[in-house]
């Protein structure tokens, strides 16, 4: 499997490429830069290049961890250039129109998008639904904590465990959900669903999802201590959706749930 990489000299785009050149099942095509990398463990067989339309003629899929902007560029694109390839997109943050975009070009080819591609936060969020669920009458409460240098917030697994949680009740998210309390607002009201966003240090990600009534509470807990989990996470993914026809898949549909 030919793997290219949007986004290669973030954070999480660098141990990309690292996981790529150590796996025996896929290899790195292509990169995606606009300033010089230094690296001399490529190999003269990896195309660098700032065209988007160059990075996906040269590989079978695409991984992208950019940012909104590049990751609207890289479908618009797609349809442009009619480029057909498969995408597995991890950048958060992205605008109501960025999200139609993704939608609309999901309808020509496969499409993995994941907030995050840890499987393990798949595994929570398959849990946080059992749970809201089951709990009809206790209060949700949701904190995630990121490193200070994080720019979105809240960051986009907690807005997605917060949509998990309200459709698990038929709620509508972005009625009942609150991101701050300051002053006398007065009591909680049944449905709402706080998300809360903590940043300072070097911290990764941690995800608690919390459910609270009288005499008892469950917390549910994700914690991140190395970012390799989320570029682990988005190989399988990517070895997963090169098999898949055209349409907007999860991780949870990679891990068959």
């Amino acid at each position: 499997m030919k793997v290219g990489i949007l986004g290669s000299t973030g954070r999480v785009g660098k141990l990309l490429i690292d996981d790529i050149l150590s796996d025996e099942t896929c290899t790195l095509s292509a990169l995606h830069v606009n300033k010089k990398i230094t690296r001399n463990d490529l190999g003269e067989d990896v195309l660098i290049t700032n065209d988007l339309f160059s990075l996906c003629e040269a590989s079978e899929v695409i991984i992208d961890f950019s940012a909104p902007k590049a990751t609207e560029e890289l479908l618009s694109m797609c349809i442009d250039k009619k480029q057909i390839k498969p995408l597995v997109i991890a950048t958060t943050g992205l605008s109501p129109h960025q999200q139609n975009l993704l939608l609309e070009v999901s309808k020509i080819m496969p499409i993995l998008y994941a907030s995050n591609t840890s499987l393990g936060v798949a595994v929570l969020n398959r849990l946080v639904y059992l749970a809201s669920k089951s709990l009809s009458d206790f209060d949700i409460e949701i904190v995630e904590q990121h490193h200070r240098n994080k720019v979105d917030s809240p960051s986009g697994t907690a807005l997605s465990l917060a949509k998990t949680a309200a459709s698990a009740r038929n709620l509508d998210l972005e009625k009942v959900r609150i991101s701050g309390r300051d002053g006398n607002i007065g009591k909680r009201t049944k449905d709402e669903i706080a998300v809360m966003a903590l940043r300072g240090g070097d911290i990764v990600g941690k995800h608690t999802v919390g459910f609270y009534n009288d005499g008892e509470f469950i917390e549910l807990n994700h914690t991140a201590t190395s970012r390799n989990t989320f570029s682990k996470g988005a190989i399988k993914a990517a070895s997963w959706l090169v098999n898949q026809k055209k349409g907007l898949y999860s991780i949870s549909d990679c891990l068959g749930f």
